[in-house]
C-alpha cells in the first residue's frame, strides 16, 4: 500500500474515484485533506442502566444535538461526544482511507476518534468522530472548523466485497450524521459461542 500524494490525490478527485462533497480545495495538505465539522453532535444521556449491553440497541442513550452557525458546541473535559463530518466521503473498491485529528486540536487535547480511524473501500457516507476532550479545561467547537484529516491509500488490488456489499454487515453504509453504535446488530455482539 502507498499513501495518495497531493497530486494523487488530486487527480483521484477529479477523476471521480474519490468524491468529497463539498469538497474545499484548500482543504488539499500535503498527503492529506482537511474535514470539516458539521452542526450535529450526539450526547449522551444520564440512564438508569446499570450497563450497556451489546446485544441490545443504544440509542435511547443519546441526544442529537445542532448548532447554529456561529454558535459554539463545548466539549467539557472528560465527555465523549459524536459528531459528525460536514463531507460526505465516497471510495473506489481499490483505495482505503484513515481518518486522524489536526495536531492543532490535538495539542489543546481533543481526541476525534476513539478507534474508528479506519475507512474501508466502497464506503459512502460522512464520517461519524468519536470526540473526547482529554484536557482539564472545556474546548469550544464551531461549525464547518477544520477538524480531521483524511489520508488515502491505494491497495495492492481492488477488493472482493465492498463496503456496503450484501451480506456484509455494513451498519453504517450511507449515514448522513453522527450516528450511535449498531454493535446490537453483529452477528454474535457477546456470543463466545460464535468466536
Amino acid at each position: 500500500m502507498s499513501v495518495l500524494s497531493d497530486r494523487d490525490i488530486k487527480q483521484q478527485l477529479a477523476g471521480g474515484r474519490i468524491v468529497i462533497e463539498p469538497l474545499d480545495h484548500d482543504a488539499i495538505q500535503p498527503a492529506s485533506v482537511d474535514l470539516r465539522l458539521d452542526r450535529a453532535f450526539r450526547v449522551f444521556n444520564v440512564t438508569t442502566r446499570p450497563y450497556v449491553d451489546v446485544r441490545e440497541t443504544v440509542d435511547e442513550l443519546t441526544a442529537l444535538v445542532t448548532i447554529a452557525a456561529g454558535e459554539p458546541f463545548v466539549v467539557q473535559p472528560g465527555v465523549f461526544c459524536l459528531a459528525t463530518t460536514l463531507e460526505t466521503i465516497t471510495l473506489p473498491n481499490d483505495i482505503v482511507a484513515r481518518v486522524d485529528g489536526r495536531s492543532s486540536l490535538g495539542r489543546l487535547g481533543l481526541l476525534v476518534h476513539a478507534t474508528a480511524g479506519y475507512v474501508d473501500p466502497g464506503w459512502i457516507g460522512k464520517l461519524t468522530l468519536e470526540l473526547s476532550n482529554q484536557s482539564q479545561m472545556p474546548i469550544a467547537l464551531y461549525y464547518g472548523m477544520r477538524v480531521a484529516q483524511i489520508s488515502f491509500l491505494s491497495l495492492s488490488s481492488p477488493v472482493d466485497r465492498p463496503y456496503g456489499t450484501p451480506g456484509l454487515g455494513s451498519k453504517y453504509q450511507g449515514q448522513t450524521g453522527p450516528t450511535p453504535s449498531r454493535i446490537s446488530r453483529d452477528p454474535h455482539a457477546g456470543d463466545t459461542a460464535g468466536a
